[in-house]
Order: structure tokens, then sequence, then C-alpha cells
């Protein structure tokens, strides 16, 4: 007698999904640590630039190269914002990825315990099965002899 789960096609189909569910988290947390690191970068320029321009006002600089120096922090400070934006987004994608993957996995583990459940029952038949068996063939003997 060989085992067959019921729920077989379903399990298979709920591991398909939860793979699926790991592979978008894994993305989702490769697109976090990307954005994040850019913005990293980002910050470090900046603390970099203010750090070069301070050294530059102690020894003196022309009107003109404080402008330029105002412009670039402006837009460096635009593109920061740009990619603290992206950063919380991307965090947002991934946490949301987190939750589907968690569930995913925890019907998994519903289906597997139901599995575990369903073949402890089959092999249970099956010693029930051969303990009649056994009985049967006891008692054949025991007529056979003739007592």
């Amino acid at each position: 007698m060989i085992y067959q789960y019921k729920f077989d096609k379903i399990l298979t189909i709920k591991e398909k999904e939860k793979n699926d569910a790991f592979s978008q988290y894994n993305e989702a947390l490769k697109k976090f640590e990307e954005a994040a690191e850019k913005l990293y970068k980002l910050l470090k320029k900046k603390e970099d630039l203010q750090r070069f321009q301070q050294g530059k006002l102690d020894k003196g600089l022309s009107v003109q190269e404080i402008r330029h120096n105002q412009l670039f922090m402006d837009n460096l400070e635009k593109i920061i914002d740009h990619y603290q934006k992206e950063v919380i987004e991307a965090r947002y994608r991934m946490s949301l990825q987190h939750e589907n993957l968690m569930e995913k996995n925890m019907e998994v583990k519903k289906y597997e315990k139901i599995k575990e459940k369903d073949f402890h029952k089959f092999l249970e038949g099956l010693k029930e099965a051969e303990s009649k068996n056994m009985d049967e063939i006891s008692i054949q003997q025991y007529m056979s002899k003739g007592y």
C-alpha cells in the first residue's frame, strides 16, 4: 500500500507561492540596500563638502565661490531628499514582501503539519491491518491443526 497525500497538489502550489514570495522579498531587500547605499554615499559626500567649504571659508572665499558652493549644496540636498523618499518607499515595499513571505510560509507549514498527521494515520492504519492479518493467520493455523 502506497501513501498518497490528498492535498499534495495544494502543498506543491503553496510551496511555489512561498518560493515566489521569497524571491520577491529578496528583490525588495536588494532594492532597499541599493537605495540606502546611494543615500549613505550622498550624505557622506555632503558631509565632506561641508568640511571642505568650512576650510575654504576659514581661509577666505570670493562671493562667487560661496554662491557656487551654495548652489551645489542646494542641488545635493534635493538629490538627498529624493533618495530619502526612495529609501522609505523601498523599506515599505520590503516590509510588505516580508509580511507576504511570512504568510506564505505559515500556509506551507499548515499543510505540512496536516500531511504529517495524515501520514501518521496512514501508518496506524497499516499497523492495524497488519495486526488483523496476523490474527487471521494465527486463527487459520490454529484451525488447521484441528484443535
